[in-house]
């Protein structure tokens, strides 16, 4: 699983449209910017802070080209350089501001579970 941070109104548009083309800073760069489960926490700090209005989107990335690249640090960050087909979205929450304008991201917990249930759906689906 990989992870997009997103306004609603770009997922909105997403979800009318039935593909994800990207934010602007994502058609800016000519790819489509994800996250590990390890970096999500640093990305909204860092690209998102203060915002609020977002939504944390899990991707299942296992029929997607995602290409890994350098980026903070040297660390390889998960790359799409085409649409994002809404199948791959296994799930996505709201992630608020807390109290000290920190993102409320759901717990480790709850995205292993969005995990397994997208893995069976997918699992069931393949068998039809």
């Amino acid at each position: 699983m990989i992870y997009k941070i997103a306004s609603r109104t770009e997922w909105q548009a997403a979800e009318e449209a039935g593909q994800f083309d990207g934010s602007a800073v994502d058609l800016a760069d000519g790819f489509i910017h994800f996250s590990t489960a390890e970096q999500m926490k640093e990305t909204a700090a860092k690209h998102f802070a203060g915002q609020s209005d977002l939504l944390l989107i899990a991707i299942d990335d296992s029929q997607l080209d995602i290409i890994w690249e350098p980026s903070r640090g040297g660390a390889l960050f998960p790359h799409l350089y085409q649409p994002l087909p809404l199948s791959a979205v296994a799930q996505s929450w709201p992630l608020p501001l807390g109290p000290y304008g920190v993102h409320q991201f759901p717990d480790e917990s709850v995205l292993r579970l969005a995990h397994i249930v997208f893995s069976i759906k997918n699992r069931e689906q393949s068998r039809k």
